[in-house]
C-alpha cells in the first residue's frame, strides 16, 4: 500500500472532498460507508471515497485540514488530475458574476471542485442519467462496476473498475435491463461498440471549441445536447459548458428569465455569458445549491 496527504492550505482556493465527489457530477468514486449521496447537506465530510483508475486503486478523505489518500499506486499526481486540485479557485470565483444566487451557492459549497473524469466512464454514466436521480444514477454505474468490471482486492477489500468498452460491448440489452438501466441499455451497448471499434472515441469528439465539442458528442446513442455538456465539462475540460438540467433550466425561470430563448444552444450561450468565464464551474455550484436548497 502507498499512503500520502496534500495539505489543502497548498491548493489555491482549498478543498472540499465530499461537495466535489456528491454534487452529482461524478458517479465514478464510491463513498466506502455506503451513504453516497444521502447527506443533504453534502459539504465538510471526513468520509473515504474510493475509485478504480487504469486498474489502480486509489482512496481518499478529507481529515484534519489535508486530503489523505491510500492506494496500489502512488496517487498524489493522479489525484491532482483526478481532482483538479490545480484549479485556482479564488480566480475563478472572482471572474464570475456576482449575483446574490451564485454568491450564496459559492460561499456555501466553497471548496468545491471540478472533476476530471475518465472519458468512458463519464460517457456511460451521463447517458443512464436521463430522467433519473443522482442516487438512481449512482446505483446503476455500481450494479455496471460489480457485473462487467474488473476485480481487484486492495487491503481486505474487493474493488471494481468500470466496465471497458468491450466489455459493455459484449453485454447483452436484456441483461442490462435487469440492472434497472431499463430503455438506457440499448444506448449504452450500441455506444461502447462506437468507442470498442475505434468508430467513435474520445479523441475524435474533442472539438476547436464547446459547439463543436458538443455535436461530436451526439454521436454516441442515447446522447444529446444535456450529456454532451456534461461529459465536455466533467470529463473533457471544457469549463465554459454549462448542462442544461433541470435544476439549471430552474434557475433560468426564477433568475435569468432573459436566458431563456427557447432553444438549447441560445439559452446555453446566454447562461453562459450570464455566469461569466469558467461558467460550468458557476453551473456546479448553482446546481449543488439547489439541489439541497431547504
Amino acid at each position: 500500500m502507498r499512503s500520502g496527504s496534500v495539505p489543502l492550505v497548498d491548493l489555491p482556493g482549498g478543498f472540499d472532498l465530499q461537495a466535489t465527489l456528491e454534487s452529482g457530477q461524478t458517479y465514478l468514486w464510491t463513498r466506502e460507508d455506503g451513504e453516497t449521496y444521502g447527506d443533504a447537506a453534502a459539504y465538510g465530510g471526513d468520509a473515504w471515497y474510493s475509485t478504480v483508475v487504469d486498474g489502480e486503486v486509489v482512496r481518499a478523505r478529507q481529515h484534519d485540514g489535508a486530503l489523505e489518500w491510500e492506494a496500489t499506486t502512488d496517487a498524489e499526481s493522479l489525484l491532482f488530475e483526478l481532482l483538479r486540485l490545480d484549479d485556482d479557485l479564488d480566480a475563478i470565483r472572482e471572474g464570475a458574476s456576482d449575483d446574490p444566487l451564485i454568491e450564496e451557492a459559492y460561499e456555501r459549497y466553497w471548496g468545491l471542485r471540478i472533476v476530471d473524469d475518465p472519458f468512458f466512464g463519464c460517457l456511460i454514466s451521463f447517458i443512464c442519467s436521463a430522467q433519473m436521480r443522482v442516487e438512481r444514477i449512482f446505483g446503476m454505474q455500481e450494479a455496471l462496476r460489480e457485473a462487467y468490471g474488473e476485480r481487484i482486492e486492495f487491503d481486505g477489500e474487493t474493488y471494481y473498475a468500470f466496465p471497458t468498452p468491450e466489455a459493455l460491448a459484449s453485454a447483452s440489452e436484456q441483461d442490462l435491463r435487469e440492472l434497472n438501466l431499463g430503455y438506457r441499455a440499448p444506448y449504452v451497448v450500441r455506444s461502447a461498440e462506437l468507442v470498442a471499434s475505434g468508430e467513435l472515441t474520445e479523441r475524435d469528439v474533442r472539438g476547436a471549441d464547446l459547439e463543436e465539442t458538443r455535436d461530436a458528442l451526439k454521436g454516441f446513442v442515447g446522447v444529446g445536447d444535456k450529456v454532451a455538456d456534461c461529459v465536455a465539462l466533467f470529463s473533457l475540460g471544457e469549463l465554459e459548458a454549462v448542462p442544461l438540467d433541470t435544476w439549471i433550466r430552474t434557475a433560468i425561470e426564477e433568475y435569468y428569465p432573459d436566458c431563456a430563448t427557447g432553444n438549447y444552444a441560445d439559452t446555453s450561450r446566454a447562461i453562459r455569458e450570464a455566469f461569466g468565464p469558467n461558467a460550468g464551474y458557476t453551473q456546479t455550484y448553482v446546481f449543488h445549491h439547489l439541489r439541497n436548497r431547504e
